[in-house]
């Protein structure tokens, strides 16, 4: 038997609260009349609803559904989720990580940055909440009320610290969790979004699924950005034999039989030379790996076009 008291934090005030892995695991969570808290969801939920909370700092882990923040002002959070929701908001500072397009309604002043953190048991919750790491639109948000002449959202400063937003848990319980809140550590690779690129020089680079998809697309990230060059977006998607053709052109047909083994995973790299670095990267780190690697800076900016339109078209956006 379920006991909604062990799903719902209400009334609350001045205090530190949370769940640890494995408590949560998969059902709904309702956070409510909060005041001066510092909330923390270590595990994978349902759908959250958050009401009427005020100067909170709130962590939600992966939320296979929606997260909807309704009346609240002042917060600060850190969510992954499928579907993000405000309504009726002010203020909310949030590091993002959302399978869909991000919306907000009569809601003001919110900023938003990447979500970016760490602990051994997040990949695993993103698992079973159904959400890829790759997936995240953190950055494109859709304000359902704008006003004329006003902007109700931005993004946070690119050297915003997670830590100064959503201070590590002070409470015995919670400091069980080996977080880290480095960028490079973060489960999620931290993209540039909706920021202004670097450089006009763009490549694509695909991964096509296997044993090691995720931790190639990683050691490819972490080369890359080693070299200064700027992560942009990254997507995981199914394709089939005939969007091959529209992405890839003239090489698809050495791609197509790779793509009954699961979804591919894209990257788009910004900078200076991008596409000759990312390509002699993919020769010397992954000789034995089929990877699809825009071909010349001319033809590179179509390429992330031809994709990630494709994949916006795909997921409904």
């Amino acid at each position: 038997q379920i006991d909604p008291k062990d799903y719902t934090f209400s009334g609350l005030k001045d205090e530190t609260v949370g769940r640890l892995p494995g408590k949560v695991a998969g059902q709904q969570f309702v956070i409510q009349d909060c005041e001066n808290c510092n909330i923390y969801i270590f595990d994978h939920s349902a759908t959250i609803t958050i009401d009427d909370c005020v100067n909170c700092r709130i962590f939600l882990g992966p939320i296979k559904g929606s997260v909807f923040f309704r009346d609240c002002k002042d917060c600060k959070c850190i969510v992954a989720c499928q579907q993000f929701r405000t309504r009726d908001c002010r203020k909310l500072e949030v590091f993002l990580s959302c399978a869909t397009q991000p919306i907000i309604e009569s809601s003001t002043g919110m900023k938003f940055g990447c979500f970016q953190y760490y602990y051994p048991e997040l990949a695993l919750q993103f698992k079973d909440a159904g959400l890829s790491i790759f997936n995240n639109t953190w950055s494109n948000i859709h304000d359902f009320t704008p006003v004329s002449g006003e902007n109700n959202w931005g993004l946070l400063p690119e050297n915003a610290v997670v830590q100064d937003y959503v201070p590590l848990p002070s409470s015995e319980e919670l400091k069980a969790v080996r977080i880290s809140t480095e960028a490079t550590r973060s489960l999620i690779p931290i993209t540039r979004g909706r920021r202004q690129k670097c450089s006009d020089e763009s490549c694509l680079a695909v991964f096509f699924a296997g044993d090691y998809t995720t931790a190639n697309a990683r050691k490819l990230i972490d080369e890359m950005t080693g070299k200064g060059f700027q992560l942009v977006q990254t997507k995981e998607i199914s394709m089939k034999a005939e969007d091959t053709h529209r992405v890839f052109k003239q090489c698809a047909s050495e791609f197509i039989p790779l793509l009954e083994n699961g979804p591919v995973v894209a990257l788009e790299f910004s900078g200076d030379g991008a596409v000759e670095a990312c390509r002699s990267t993919i020769n010397d780190v992954f000789s034995g790996t089929k990877v699809f690697v825009s071909e010349s800076k001319a033809s590179a900016s179509q390429d992330v076009d031809n994709f990630f339109n494709f994949a916006d078209m795909q997921m409904g956006m």
